[in-house]
């Protein structure tokens, strides 16, 4: 999940705009993630394209 779209428990702002301390802390330790800009498509096609690449290599090995 990208960090634009959560709320905060504290002030009930989105995240992204970093309106209290508790916003711009999580906002921070969300973009140290590398996959927090992902969307859920994105994670998806990057997994299905690894198991893809290790059934292939291991095909070859046979």
């Amino acid at each position: 999940m990208t960090f634009d779209r959560l709320v905060c428990a504290n002030c009930a702002a989105p995240v992204s705009e970093g309106r209290c301390p508790v916003c711009r802390a999580n906002r921070e330790r969300l973009q140290q993630n590398p996959f927090a800009g992902l969307n859920p498509m994105a994670l998806i096609a990057l997994v299905a394209v690894l198991v893809a690449a290790v059934a292939l290599l291991a095909h070859q090995t046979v």
